[in-house]
């Protein structure tokens, strides 16, 4: 009996264990950006970003879904996409702008804040299939695969100042109404195989060849796409005939 009693709440302990552990690997990446390892931060990012992914599939296939899991999601969240992008950013070429530099890593940091509050607060009040505002996850990601990429490429060199720019915009976009498409509530069963094995073959096959470049342009063009649809959208309210 005391075993049976007990097993609910050892299940409640597995998700929060993938979000603590996603926090612990968020940390791990301010020291090595803070150390000068630039690549080692980048990949505890993504490595942080999995163990996110991780944490609310399990909540959800176990049925441990609690309002504590979703605020220490949260919190986390705050230091692996928020303060470890931000660092990361401040450490590489942030810094030599000086106190502009600092105001932008903190508004990042700041920004995803009010992004994560927002959500909490907003969920299931809106379409489940789209993010209003730039997901911190996904800002993380692309101000990581915009580091490694300035940081690969010597002809980067020298335009630091459109780093600035991106890094502040994704900081606005996550604030933003700007809507982004939401892949958590996709219908496996309705996909087609075969079409889905393809296209998934070729994300391995691009990853595996230009892993960097890749991302690049996957990751840049989705920040992109929430911009022009917003810009068509209101354009299209504006100007209903022309379209």
């Amino acid at each position: 009996m005391k075993e049976n009693s007990n097993k609910p709440q050892i299940i409640y302990i597995l998700p929060n264990l993938f979000t603590a552990a996603s926090a612990f690997v968020g940390i791990i990446s301010i020291i090595s950006a803070a150390n000068g390892h630039y690549g080692k931060a980048i990949l505890y990012i993504i490595l942080s970003l999995l163990l996110d992914g991780l944490d609310g599939r399990v909540a959800r296939l176990t049925h441990t879904t609690s309002k504590f899991g979703l605020e220490f999601d949260s919190l986390a969240d705050i230091i692996a996409f928020g303060v470890a992008p931000a660092m990361l950013f401040y450490f590489t070429y942030g810094h030599s702008f000086g106190k502009f530099g600092s105001l932008v890593a903190s508004m990042f940091v700041v920004f995803g804040a009010i992004r994560l509050a927002r959500f909490n607060v907003t969920t299931g009040t809106y379409e489940p299939s789209v993010f209003i505002g730039l997901p911190i996850p996904t800002a993380a990601v692309v101000t990581s695969v915009w580091i490694a990429f300035y940081l690969e490429y010597s002809f980067m060199k020298g335009y630091e100042w459109l780093l600035i720019f991106v890094i502040s915009g994704l900081a606005l976009l996550m604030v933003s109404n700007v809507r982004y498409p939401s892949f958590k509530k996709i219908d496996y069963q309705k996909a087609n195989f075969l079409k889905v094995l393809v296209w998934l073959l070729l994300v391995f096959f691009l990853l595996y060849l230009y892993p960097l470049e890749f991302a690049f342009i996957v990751t840049s063009g989705y920040v992109l796409y929430g911009i022009i649809r917003a810009i068509y959208n209101i354009y299209r309210a504006k100007f209903p005939r022309n379209i």
